[in-house]
């Protein structure tokens, strides 16, 4: 993203014109009672200035409190630039010049890095501090002891200070186990839906959809059967005249393996998902009947979003049963698409005129819903007169927890919470690189209840009218009244490696729907078995918050 060389971030910042007590190569402790951190090319040699206070009483001049003490955290690998384990990389410096200490940064295949998180803490061996942990591993760190509580430590004023009461109850939640807390706070992930606003009020295009579709081209579609009209009559025209190629409708990631599930998870959830005020049999759930836990995985309405989900990837390239995440993007931001719902990191990256050709006309909004759903009480379809918008948290919100076998849980902390401070936290979703993603008070704009400005954006490198479409579709995803129950209980990971497999059969055309989903199904009775229904059980209900 290009932004200013210098971007200044805080209350505070005009204190870089005080003087600084002690400056140091990463760090400046000013006179005045701030502390400036002074970030690398990759954040646009960003400095951020904040109050010392704000970085805990074990830290300021002159003090090195974690001096030879060494700390490994493992993250997904992405290198030095990429997405998660990038800011690990560009804040290490900082932690170590003002700490004493080493971090270790161990990178690991997305592939692996549950599998040796896991083998590390069966074995009790604490070779790695803390883990870069998806939400949906927390079923198999938690309950069995192996996570560390962080409560003492974010209230003991040590180190550096953030808290949970910036995060909608959706996503405070991934971060908690039955009210105690283990999660620090970095990634917010959910999907919105990113469109080319140009291409739907375009005057001409809104009169030949009309004359075949005989509705309004509404922009944007409020439900998914809109959508994929839309995204009928876009695709093969070249619409966008980047190049001289046909273009598309909806691009998505759908590569076995990786992410595609996720698309399946989001788009599926207003097919399925009965409102009510709370989580009961039939109401707010998902994934298993919190009754006996038998997989709803194959349900009517699940059987439907699957089939409608078919016919959408028609109205994108071929090639896409076979993208990863970053190509489906990269196809979006050259302006091939017109719909993309995805995570946060695209409208960010959509800013980056080095990689995106579409900056200023990537609009966003909280994801569409069905006109219908399939009712769990009534075992009926249930039309619906207005749309009723489901929100998500879907993706890993990938954050840190610490091991319970660490050697040094407060040097890990505080390393951690370096990254969760207000200012930085700010700071990182405005990139789209580094793949942190926006869902805290202080990323909405003081227009939609958050405390940011607009011009923090704009001098961030963002169009004000993404920025705006942005973190208004954020802030309502995250604060739906009705949102998807999030799966993380012990052999999360294997029941959605299952599914996986089985959605990428139904894409590529080798079973069909119904078909997918009730082997699905099946292999995860096997699953829930193995692992011990009573067990799996306890810890479903009190993952979805359900009470007899």
């Amino acid at each position: 993203m290009h932004t200013r060389t210098m971007l200044l971030v805080g209350s505070a910042a005009l204190a870089l014109l005080a003087g600084t007590a002690r400056a140091g190569q990463y760090v400046d402790w000013n006179a005045d009672g701030t502390a400036t951190l002074k970030l690398g090319p990759e954040y646009d040699n960003a400095r951020i200035t904040v109050p010392q206070s704000m970085l805990g009483s074990a830290f300021g001049p002159g003090k090195q409190p974690f001096k030879g003490v060494t700390i490994s955290v493992t993250v997904n690998g992405a290198g030095p630039k990429g997405g998660i384990s990038g800011p690990l990389y560009s804040f290490r410096p900082i932690w170590e010049e003002i700490s004493g200490g080493k971090v270790n940064i161990v990178e690991l295949p997305f592939a692996e890095h549950y599998t040796k998180m896991m083998l590390d803490l069966r074995n009790g061996t604490g070779q790695y501090d803390a883990f870069m942990v998806g939400a949906f591993w927390y079923g198999d760190i938690v309950p069995a002891g192996y996570g560390y509580q962080i409560d003492d430590l974010m209230k003991s004023g040590k180190y550096p200070q953030w808290s949970y009461d910036v995060m909608p109850p959706s996503l405070k939640t991934l971060h908690q186990w039955e009210g105690k807390s283990y999660g620090v706070l970095n990634d917010a992930d959910g999907q919105v839906l990113y469109y080319r606003k140009s291409a739907l009020e375009n005057p001409e295009h809104r009169a030949a959809f009309k004359a075949q579709f005989g509705y309004d081209l509404p922009s944007p579609p409020a439900t998914w059967q809109q959508l994929l009209d839309i995204s009928k009559y876009f695709n093969g025209k070249n619409w966008d005249k980047n190049d001289a190629e046909p273009d598309s409708g909806t691009v998505l990631h759908l590569k076995v393996g990786e992410q595609g599930h996720y698309h399946f998870q989001s788009l599926s959830a207003s097919f399925v998902i009965n409102p009510g005020d709370k989580v009961t049999r039939t109401q707010n759930v998902y994934w298993f009947d919190p009754a006996d836990m038998k997989p709803l995985i194959n349900s009517p309405g699940h059987v439907k979003a699957l089939e409608f989900l078919q016919e959408l990837h028609k109205t994108g390239p071929a090639a896409q049963v076979g993208w990863s995440l970053g190509e489906a993007w990269d196809y979006f931001l050259r302006g091939k698409a017109v719909f993309v719902f995805s995570w946060g990191d695209v409208g960010a990256l959509c800013q980056d005129k080095a990689r995106s050709k579409i900056p200023g006309d990537c609009a966003a909004a909280m994801l569409p819903s069905s006109n219908e759903y399939w009712d769990f009480a009534k075992q009926s379809w249930v039309k619906l007169d207005k749309p009723r918008p489901v929100g998500n948290t879907t993706g890993g919100s990938w954050h840190g927890v610490i091991s319970n076998y660490s050697a040094n849980p407060e040097a890990t902390y505080s390393f951690l919470s370096l990254m969760a401070i207000p200012p930085v936290s700010k700071l990182m979703a405005m990139y789209g690189w580094d793949g942190v993603d926006p869902g805290f008070s202080y990323q909405f704009l003081e227009e939609d209840g958050g405390t940011a400005r607009l011009d923090e954006y704009v001098k961030a490198g963002w169009d004000p009218n993404d920025a705006k479409t942005y973190t208004k579709a954020y802030k309502a995803l995250f604060y739906a009244p009705t949102t998807l129950t999030y799966l993380r209980i012990p052999g999360t990971f294997e029941y959605w490696d299952i599914l996986d497999k089985n959605l990428s059969a139904a894409m590529s055309g080798a079973k069909n729907a119904k078909q997918a989903l009730d082997d699905t199904a099946a292999a995860w009775q096997g699953v829930t078995n193995r692992i011990g229904r009573d067990k799996q059980l306890a810890d479903y209900r009190a993952a979805i918050g359900y009470k007899e």
